[in-house]
């Protein structure tokens, strides 16, 4: 019965976010929240002017309310029929987690707020956002440090190898790396809010198999809350998520494998998100050796597939099924060399 809060979760948040655009949408049109479109960006990108930005509260107040309340309710029936609660630990895992996807969703907000007060696409500087996004993941694995997380990481087939203190310079670059691939893939209607749900969807999966009932509620919450956002981002978006929502996304998807202690996965359930960062620094990096030239037609990578042609529609459809695939990967390596995460 304990898959049910899953259920609950997943419905419940998808009911949250969806119903909460009815009002917030309206809102931010009123305080002319609206979206600054890039001059150096798709020409066809410009009638997006205006569109209002920060939607992604939807999602954020539907995942940490649903979470909370689902979770402390499964705890509750699980005591009273028997069934021993999670640890202190997987508890710490579930709320510092939501802590530091809520954290990042700040300074996204920060950003977001400081691009419609002066009306440009620029918000906080490089440095200033690098800054308060290490420090968020620093509180995060302090914190978990101190519920008594170790310092091993999991390989598949082989088990858990303990790294030692290089470990925290190491997640801490990998949570700050994320979380800005997750931002970058946030450039056309629907397509972060697709990816991440899908990457919810096997993650579900994945902490339903390993037995973590608190995450899996966790994941299923995501999974509504963009679902719901999605009603309204979906091509053509009434709301864009802004860094708000982005950064918080990727937030919590670290929460997400951090808790589930695979941090070994970042590379495959985040491969989108991923080749979107490597497809900026790449460009950067080509047109500054080459004096001038491009590697692709646009960066991130999604802009490189609408200068070819494609629809926005077209690009969210491949990049999803390129997730499903991954996600399925980890979930098959999971099942099948996973013993010793239990």
């Amino acid at each position: 019965m304990s898959g049910i809060w899953t259920i609950i979760a997943a419905a419940l948040s998808f009911a949250v976010s969806g119903l909460l655009g009815i009002w917030l949408v309206p809102f931010l049109r009123k305080l002319h929240f609206g979206q600054t479109i890039l001059e150096i960006g798709p020409k066809w990108h410009k009638g997006k002017q205006g569109t209002p930005t920060m939607g992604g509260f939807m999602f954020i107040v539907s995942s940490i309310l649903v979470t909370s309340l689902c979770v402390i309710l499964y705890y509750v029936f699980s005591s009273r029929d028997g069934i021993p609660p999670e640890t202190t630990l997987q508890t710490a895992k579930i709320f510092a987690g939501l802590f530091m996807a809520a954290a990042f969703g700040a300074i996204g907000f920060i950003d977001d707020y400081v691009k419609v007060a002066k009306k440009r696409n620029l918000g906080l500087t490089p440095k200033q956002k690098l800054a308060l996004q290490f420090l968020v993941a620093a509180a995060y694995l302090a914190t978990m440090f101190f519920f008594g997380e170790g310092t091993d990481v999991f390989i598949p087939f082989f088990g858990k190898i303990d790294i030692g203190i290089m470990y925290y310079p190491i997640a801490a670059i990998l949570i700050v790396g994320l979380v800005n691939a997750v931002n970058l893939t946030d450039g056309i209607d629907g397509l972060d809010g697709s990816i991440t749900f899908f990457a919810a969807i096997f993650l579900i999966l994945v902490s339903g198999y390993c037995a973590r009932m608190g995450l899996s509620i966790m994941s299923a919450a995501l999974a509504g809350g963009c679902l719901g956002f999605l009603v309204w981002n979906f091509h053509p978006a009434k709301t864009f998520m802004g860094d708000t929502g982005s950064l918080f996304l990727g937030g919590y998807i670290c929460a997400l494998l951090f808790g589930l202690d695979m941090e070994i996965f970042i590379p495959l359930i985040g491969f989108v998100y991923i080749a979107e960062m490597f497809s900026v620094i790449f460009q950067v990096t080509y047109f500054k050796l080459t004096h001038g030239k491009r590697l692709f037609k646009m960066s991130p990578i999604h802009h490189h597939f609408e200068m070819c042609g494609w629809s926005e529609v077209k690009i969210v459809t491949v990049f999803s099924i390129v997730e499903i695939v991954c996600g399925t990967a980890v979930l098959a390596m999971v099942m099948l060399g996973g013993r010793s995460l239990f």
